[in-house]
């Protein structure tokens, strides 16, 4: 009889969460590294198949010599792709990793879900299956939705992440109701409501009772990387010249036209809901941190890293990189917030990578912190870190909140998934790789400094090229990042004009 993805999830065993666990390691890994979400949110990522490649990092587990792996993609993965990653790591020859290691794909390239390529495949899927060791197996995901749990039920192998049934901790009230329950700071906000006249009620009464807010944030309840969310200004509405009913009728007209990143957002709105929060704002200096963690098998809680997002976009909202680790003046502090959290959602049944974003404002000399969402997923600060783990034996410091080499030397990174330039485009990755040999750009182990690439698969056709440019102190992160973007660009246009 066919087990539930309940029922699967309980085989799960604790060491299977840990990224290198010695030569105790004996299991298959099947990474899905689908980019399963909403088709309006999809379509506005560049090149969202290619995104596929940023779990390659999750190889990492093959330098236990007991670890299989399979890695399936929408597109097959050339294999210099795949060797460009599997020769970073330390302490295994690629050739033993590379026999270890099995790249299936749908080859279908269609901006949809690589999970529903697969489950419309049965044929493919058995011959995966037949790859897997019954007991010794479990697939590792980007994100879980309903469509992986019928993929773990459809192989009868268990899932390393959270039950779709969880997944409101992750939305945008799931994430304020665990802040408040976590005694964590967090911005003044509505609850969640379905239309735009509930929208207009909830955001008049936010500022009736706080009429000193210039603007605030519209937030779907299940947005990402910020493509849900959408400022309102309220100062030019001249709010407090209005009755109550005026106001609201004013928010409604400008609500009407609020210019959400995500197309269609009306429809959203009545499917997902949104909610409406105070836009922080004021102080010295104002940053966008990060904590990022883990919950194993087993419910034991484990923070992986803290980090400074790099914002923008048309509203200043979107993910474009970021910067290892957080600044020390609140590190700790982001990592006792993320702790609580990572507990409460263990608590409610959890697993596998969470984060929480925050913002953080210098007032009078001092820090405030603000938590601002929960992601029940990886995300885009997963891969960079996944890849510092792999191509180093380091590990993070939890006193200092700073990740040391073995050597004790404290190891920073500055890290893209947005470099883009016209000249870019018609690249191959082997000539990417050429420029990169040539001009030394490439991490070096011996200096502890360099770069490692991802998202190669966009070059071409789009590009834009992913990176983590690691060094001895940010400020040398900072000087590789760019470092590496400049001679990439400028040897990329040498390339392109003699071609």
């Amino acid at each position: 009889m066919a087990l539930s993805f309940r029922e699967l999830q309980a085989q799960l065993q604790p060491g299977w969460g840990c990224e290198h666990s010695g030569k105790s390691g004996q299991f298959d890994v099947l990474v899905v590294p689908s980019l399963t979400m909403d088709k309006a949110l999809m379509a506005l990522v560049t090149g969202a198949h290619h995104y596929e490649e940023r779990q390659l990092f999750s190889l990492i587990r093959l330098r236990d010599p007991g670890v299989r792996a399979i890695y399936v993609t929408s597109k097959l993965l050339p294999e210099l792709v795949v060797d460009a990653v599997l020769e970073l790591l330390p302490g295994v020859p690629t050739s033993h990793a590379r026999r270890r290691l099995q790249l299936f794909d749908t080859d279908d390239a269609s901006n949809r879900p690589l999970t529903e390529k697969l489950l419309e495949r049965p044929a493919l899927l058995a011959r995966i299956k037949e790859q897997l060791r019954p007991g010794r197996s479990f697939i590792s995901c980007f994100v879980v939705t309903e469509l992986e749990k019928r993929l773990s039920e459809a192989l009868q192998i268990p899932l390393l992440g959270t039950d779709p049934a969880h997944g409101h901790w992750g939305s945008k009230a799931g994430s304020r109701e665990l802040f408040a329950r976590c005694a964590v700071p967090h911005p003044q906000g509505s609850d969640l409501v379905h239309n735009l006249d509930d929208l207009s009620e909830v955001t008049a009464t936010l500022w009736e009772e706080h009429p000193e807010l210039k603007r605030c944030v519209v937030k779907l309840n299940e947005g990402i990387s910020g493509e849900g969310n959408a400022a309102l200004d309220l100062l030019p509405l001249d709010l407090d010249a209005c009755s109550a009913a005026g106001r609201r009728q004013r928010l409604r007209q400008e609500l009407e036209r609020l210019p959400m990143p995500a197309q269609g957002w009306l429809t959203l709105l009545a499917e997902q809901g949104a909610l409406v929060e105070a836009w922080l704002e004021g102080g010295d200096q104002l940053s966008s941190p990060s904590v990022q963690g883990t919950i194993h098998p087993g419910g034991r809680v484990e923070v992986l890293s803290t980090h400074e997002q790099i914002l923008g976009g048309a509203n200043g909202q979107t993910y474009q990189g970021c910067r290892f680790p957080a600044d020390q003046a609140y590190r700790l502090a982001l990592m006792r917030h993320g702790q609580a959290v990572g507990e409460a959602l263990a608590a409610e049944g959890a697993l596998e990578r969470y984060a929480v974003d925050f913002i953080a404002r210098l007032i009078d000399g001092q820090w405030d912190l603000q938590a601002i969402e929960v992601n029940l997923r990886q995300g885009g600060t997963t891969h960079p870190y996944m890849a510092l783990r792999a191509i180093t034996t380091g590990k993070l410091h939890p006193e200092s909140g700073e990740f040391l080499s073995p050597t004790g030397q404290a190891l920073h990174y500055m890290a893209t998934d947005n470099l883009t330039h016209p000249n870019l485009r018609g690249l191959l990755p082997a000539d990417l790789i050429d420029i990169v040999a040539e001009a030394d750009l490439h991490y070096d182990p011996a200096r502890l400094r360099g770069s490692v690439f991802h998202l190669l698969g966009c070059l071409s056709e789009y590009g834009k090229l992913g990176m983590t440019c690691v060094g001895r102190s940010a400020e040398e992160a900072e000087q590789v990042y760019a470092a590496t973007a400049g001679q990439l660009i400028q040897q990329a246009t040498s390339v392109q004009g003699g071609a």
